[in-house]
């Protein structure tokens, strides 16, 4: 079937529907002025309804915070090679668990345990052994410097997966420049005899039907590694293909426990193998707004993964070999290849597809770059990336309300109006909280004698408290979970890291809503978002040395 996204002039039903997000986000907001001008009452009712959802959401998520940063700890605690090892003879293992007292103390009732039964029970089903799989994966590079790529290869060296199993490919664009080829060349040289094997791929500019972004340069890597596999007789359905962008690190586990995962569930096809992204590599590094953005961030992905029925793919993630070459790999045509992704996986498999969270992390970096001014720019145009994501409503609304629909109605129609919901919500609540309470005082002319109007902002304000139990978690939860301080900063950088929150309004605003209606309005004015901005990923040593430059020049004239 056709998964892809339209190119030019969109049907008259798919602009409906490009459209749709930016005039139910700005018509929320327009709805609480009109309701204030004709009667403050309904104006407020309309808030505080608005206000309590959003507060019964906020002590949801304080309680998933919690809930899955302890299940993240306990996955990190795991010894997934030891279950590997199981793994590779299952009756074995499992007769091994009944007779031994102490692992029957241990893993009985376990989802392991079960897992092992099962495997041990089968007859027709096929599980794969682990010593069968190999994992691939992709880096994906622009012009990422030296310093910023190294350690995500060298993570993958110290990860505790057997390295002449990992297949990598440094994936760069050929319009990153040279810098980044040389960079390429020179890990290729250090690390081509570590692993199974490691290639370079320069992704040529400008392919047909292609936007400038991410999705068309692993896409390429993709179909090398199927040349790859087919020259080395490597079963597709053995190779589990996992994206990382240049600065992304995965937990030492990582590969460990998405094998384990992979080889129990046997519809391992029509899964991916999310981790938990957390944006902590440089969090001491970057700026307090960055850091705002970037744990808020980590811990909305946390929550995430609490919540099966709504995961996405997001950034980095795994699938099988055998489905990307099914599906051609992922989409060329957006910017947001991540999350749209899951949209392109759920009509292939005719509805059959859901996203499997891992449980163990993956660090990446908050946004840096060399100047304050150039780091708070690059931040809106990466959240504004993020939130072109509403692209998917028309390319949704278009494979579940129309004859092209392949997927169960009902569980296609309340995905499609979660992807809607989501979009509109993280465009007008921030303000609409934030200044809401204030317009019926504003605009109705009666209201200076209205009682009701006189009170909402207390009201709000109340609630607000009460919403404020979920940001003290959140404070407490991100010291706790904080890498350890840099040597270069003193001890007072700690008082810095919780008076940083205050912020939090302002980061709501000015990035998170802001990027969400530019997003939208780029989409219902035909404007389309097609080239994906590289995010500034700069190391602290760049920083630094950009920093010298700047003296030295400054010095010189």
């Amino acid at each position: 079937m056709d998964i892809e996204i339209p190119q030019g002039k969109r049907t008259k039903f798919y602009r409906f529907f490009e459209i749709l997000p930016a005039a139910l986000s700005y018509g929320s907001l327009v709805l609480m002025v009109i309701l204030s001008i004709f009667s403050p009452f309904l104006a407020s009712v309309y808030l505080l309804t608005i206000v309590v959802v959003l507060l019964i959401k906020a002590i949801n998520m304080a309680y998933r915070i919690v809930t899955g940063h302890s299940n993240l700890q306990n996955a990190m605690k795991t010894d997934w090679d030891y279950r590997l090892e199981q793994l590779e003879n299952p009756s074995k293992s499992y007769a091994a668990l009944k007779n031994n007292p102490k692992l029957i103390s241990k893993y009985r009732f376990s989802e392991h345990s079960e897992n092992l039964r099962l495997m041990a029970a089968a007859e027709n089903g096929y599980f794969p052994r682990p010593s069968e799989i190999n994992n691939a994966v992709i880096i994906a590079a622009y012009n990422e410097s030296y310093d910023v790529v190294k350690p995500t290869v060298e993570s993958l060296v110290n990860t505790t997966y057997d390295n002449k199993k990992l297949i990598i490919f440094l994936a760069y664009e050929e319009r990153g420049g040279d810098s980044i080829e040389q960079t390429a060349k020179r890990l290729k040289k250090e690390y081509k005899d570590i692993f199974k094997a490691f290639e370079i791929l320069k992704h040529p500019k400008d392919l047909p039907n292609e936007v400038i972004g991410k999705g068309g340069n692993v896409t390429y890597a993709g179909k090398k590694l199927k040349e790859y596999c087919d020259i080395n007789q490597l079963d597709y359905k053995n190779i589990l293909v996992t994206t990382l962008d240049s600065d992304n690190k995965p937990h030492k586990s990582y590969f460990s426990c998405t094998t384990y995962e992979y080889i129990v569930h046997e519809e391992r096809k029509h899964l991916s193998y999310q981790p938990v992204s957390l944006f902590f590599n440089n969090i001491w590094d970057v700026p307090a707004p960055m850091r705002v953005l970037a744990t808020g961030n980590s811990f909305w992905n946390i929550i995430s993964s609490m919540r099966p029925h709504l995961l996405r793919n997001f950034a980095s993630h795994s699938q099988s070999l055998d489905a990307l070459v099914e599906m051609d790999f992922w989409s060329t045509r957006t910017i947001v290849e991540d999350g749209h992704q899951f949209w392109r996986s759920y009509f292939y498999f005719g509805g059959n597809y859901s996203v499997l969270s891992i449980g163990v992390p993956i660090y990446q970096d908050a946004v840096l770059s060399d100047t304050l001014p150039k780091t708070l720019k690059a931040q809106f145009i990466q959240l504004r990336r993020w939130s072109y994501g509403a692209s998917d409503v028309p390319y949704v609304a278009d494979h579940v309300l129309t004859k092209k629909r392949n997927v169960p109605f009902f569980d296609g129609l309340s995905k499609f109006l979660r992807l809607l919901e989501g979009h509109i919500s993280q465009a007008f609540q921030a303000p609409m909280v934030s200044f809401g309470g204030w317009a019926p005082l504003i605009v109705h002319s009666a209201a200076s004698r209205s009682l009701v109007a006189h009170q909402l902002p207390m009201v709000i304000s109340y609630i607000q408290q009460v919403a404020m139990i979920g940001l003290f978690i959140t404070i407490f939860l991100s010291l706790k979970m904080l890498p350890p301080r840099p040597a270069r900063y003193k001890k007072s950088k700690n008082i810095f890291m919780v008076l940083q929150w205050v912020l939090m309004p302002v980061t709501s605003i000015c990035y998170s809503s802001l990027a969400s209606f530019y997003a939208q309005t780029r989409l219902a004015t035909g404007k389309y978002l097609d080239k994906f901005d590289v995010t500034a990923k700069t190391s602290i040593q760049d920083v630094d040395l950009a920093k010298r430059q700047r003296r030295k020049n400054k010095s010189l004239n």
